[in-house]
């Protein structure tokens, strides 16, 4: 199985941090946000995995290389203009294909095991969940449990936030625009047709989309 880690945005809540480095790059426990990532993945048994590139893009491919020095073949694919999303994912299909894939938000810290999701094989997603945090404004989804599946809904019921892990089939971007648009319009169409199905994870998990929660995962990570 292969990985994608989305690192092309800009970073705005956390500037001016994000305006010299960008956020896959900002140190945690003496080494790099993403390079904690790629070890994440090399221990699940994911040897490829594709990072985008838009924002200060050089920086992170600079730092990174090839993979070689963490047991990782890394595929970049570079975004010249931003493509939100869904638009960064479908671009660089050709390189996570034959799916399913992993894809990781490259601002979360967790202690997931990523080994879980190896043999899942979704026909179009299969979403990461976690209990709502205090700081969140609102839920993302909830699970409703029919015939031994749970699957994603989304509803006055939402209970549960999207942890930026998952798994996709290559058949949620089939009838998807070319360029730019978000990974929420195919992910919504196929919640809402009862096509996707998640798991609650209970462990860390700290979306580093902000100061505080930046904070957060360096203090549990000193």
């Amino acid at each position: 199985m292969r990985a994608m880690i989305l690192a092309a945005g800009r970073g705005e809540r956390l500037r001016p941090l994000t305006e010299r480095i960008p956020k896959p790059l900002i140190p945690l426990a003496g080494e790099p946000l993403i390079v904690h990532q790629l070890r994440w993945l090399h221990r699940a048994g994911i040897r490829d995995v594709v990072i985008n590139l838009h924002h200060l893009g050089e920086a992170i491919e600079r730092a990174l290389g090839t993979g070689t020095d963490l047991g990782i073949r890394i595929h970049y694919s570079r975004e010249p203009d931003l493509l939100d999303t869904g638009g960064g994912i479908k671009k660089a299909l050709p390189d996570l294909l034959p799916g399913p894939f992993v894809l990781m938000n490259g601002d979360i810290w967790t202690n997931y095991p990523f080994r879980n999701l190896t043999d899942v094989h979704p026909a179009k997603a299969h979403l990461v969940l976690t209990p709502t945090p205090a700081h969140k404004d609102r839920a993302d989804f909830h699970l409703e449990t029919t015939g031994g599946v749970a699957r994603v809904r989304r509803g006055a019921a939402n209970d549960l936030t999207y942890c930026g892990i998952a798994v996709f089939g290559e058949s949620l971007f089939a009838n998807t625009p070319e360029g730019a648009f978000s990974l929420t319009d195919p992910l919504f169409q196929a919640v809402n047709a009862g096509e996707v199905t998640g798991e609650i994870f209970n462990g860390t998990w700290i979306d580093i989309g902000a100061p505080e929660e930046l904070k957060r995962a360096r203090r549990i990570t000193a």
